[in-house]
C-alpha cells in the first residue's frame, strides 16, 4: 500500500501539506462548477477515504478544534458531491502562498 506522505511546504505561512493538495486545487481551479468527487479520485488515482480527508483538512470546517484554511468547499446536487474550490483557494493558487491551520 503506498501512502502519500504530509511534506513541510519552505513557503511561509503555510502548513504541512500532502503531494496531491496542489494537484487538486490546481484541477478544482480549471472547473468552474465543481467535481464530482468519484471523478475527482478517478483522475488524481485516490481513494475515496484519502479524498475526503484531503477535502476535510484543505476544506472549511474545523478538525480538533482547529479552522481550516477553506480553500475547498463540499456541495450536495442531488445526490452526488461536489467539490468546488472557493475564492480563498483562489488566492492560494494566485500568490502560491498558503494559511496555517489554527
Amino acid at each position: 500500500m503506498c501512502r502519500k506522505q504530509r511534506r513541510a511546504c519552505k513557503r511561509p505561512g503555510t502548513s504541512a501539506l500532502s503531494e496531491s493538495t496542489e494537484a487538486l486545487l490546481a484541477m478544482l481551479a480549471g472547473e468552474a462548477d465543481g467535481v464530482s468527487l468519484p471523478r475527482l479520485c478517478k483522475r488524481l488515482g485516490l481513494r475515496m477515504s484519502v479524498l475526503l480527508r484531503e477535502l476535510a483538512w484543505i476544506g472549511e470546517d474545523a478538525i480538533g478544534g482547529h479552522t481550516g484554511p477553506g480553500w475547498v468547499r463540499v456541495e450536495m446536487r442531488g445526490e452526488t458531491q461536489v467539490a468546488v474550490l472557493t475564492e480563498r483557494g483562489r488566492e492560494r493558487l494566485r500568490t502560491g502562498g498558503g494559511e496555517q491551520r489554527d
